[in-house]
Parts: C-alpha cells; structure tokens; sequence
C-alpha cells in the first residue's frame, strides 16, 4: 500500500516552536515607547505568517499619530537581535514535538519559514533536530512570501519531494500549500502538531 505522503513541510513559529508570543513580545518593547500599540490580538489577526518587514506597515496603522512604515525600519534590526536573544533562553520546541520529528525518519522533511536563518536554525540546533530536516526554506530564499506558493515549490523541489503534507498554524501559509497544490493541516496551536500529523499519517 502506497502511503498518501513522501514528505512533511513544517512551518517554523507557531508549529515547530511556540515563538509568536516571543516575537510580540519583542515588537511590543522596541516599539512601544514610539507610540505603537500592538495588542496580542492584533499580532495575532494580522502578523502571524507574514515576513517582518511586511509587518512595518500593520506597526506604523497601530500608532497614536501618523507614522511612515518606513522610518521604522531601524527598529527591525532591533527586534531581530533582541528576539535571537530571548528566543535563546526559552527553548521553545516542546519535547512532544521533538519526538514527532525524530519518529518521522521514513518521511522527507522541510521547514519553511518566512523568518530568516539566525532567528530558526539556533533554536533547531538547541532542540537537536536540525540535522533532520533535509532543507529549510528561509523568508530571505524566495522572492514573494507567503502566500505565495513559491516558498513551499522552493522546499518540494529541494527534497526532491512529489507528495507533500504541509503543517501551517497562519492563514498566509495555509493559502501558501495550497496555491502549492498541497494538502495541509491547520493546526491551532503548537501542542496540537504531534497529534494531527500522526492522525493525518495513519
């Protein structure tokens, strides 16, 4: 019997790792004494699944007076560096997750993410999983994010892989597989992925 899938396509904050509260977190200190308000909820309606850079634009509408999305670019560099720090000290891969991906040797597998290489692979190697995966689609490999399908195309063709199972949290990436031509799961939060991939699997 032929099984449905010959890869796994991971995105990386929110399903790998739980580091969206992280990154709010961060934004929420580099930028709030400039006047940007960024509530949780707002992060999670409109920043999840999108590059940093996209996010200037949703930061500069939260501001109590009119901000140029482009001024804020410094700021990027900051959050950048001080999340790497924090992500650093809070291991966010959860060991049930850890052991999904060491369980899945007889699949292909892939991270894709919009984020870029120093803020993923330290926290892959903390986990001892890098070396795992067979290629990592960073946002700086593609030249439209998601939800292009160009991101998931790019890993595919990487892993030389012709049946691909996505694991996306954000709509973005969702509609990413799927313009792909990929089924995907949407899971809802990070502790919810060993679950639905073994379910999605068997």
């Amino acid at each position: 019997m032929t099984r449905p899938y010959d890869s796994i396509l991971f995105d990386f904050d929110g399903v790998l790792a739980n580091t969206e509260p992280i990154h709010w977190a961060c934004w929420v200190e580099i930028v709030g004494p400039l006047g940007i308000d960024l509530s949780w909820d707002t992060y999670c309606a409109n920043c999840i699944g999108i590059s940093d850079l996209n996010m200037l634009e949703i930061l500069a509408s939260c501001a109590r007076h009119p901000v140029d999305a482009e001024t804020l670019r410094p700021q990027y560099a900051r959050k950048k560096d001080l999340f790497r720090k924090r992500v650093a000290e809070a291991n966010p891969c959860a060991v049930e997750t850890v052991e999904l991906i060491r369980s899945l040797a007889d699949y292909r597998l892939a991270v894709v993410t919009s984020s870029g290489r120093l803020e993923v692979e330290p926290v892959l190697d903390q986990a001892g999983i890098r070396q795992l995966f067979g290629a990592v689609v960073f946002g700086d490999d593609v030249t439209s994010h998601k939800p292009s399908p160009e991101p998931y195309l790019l890993a595919a063709d990487r892993l030389g892989a012709k049946r691909p199972l996505v694991v996306e949290d954000s709509e973005a990436g969702v509609a990413s597989a799927k313009a792909a031509g990929f089924d995907v799961i949407q899971v809802p939060s990070t502790a919810h992925v060993p679950g639905l991939v073994w379910q999605a699997l068997h």
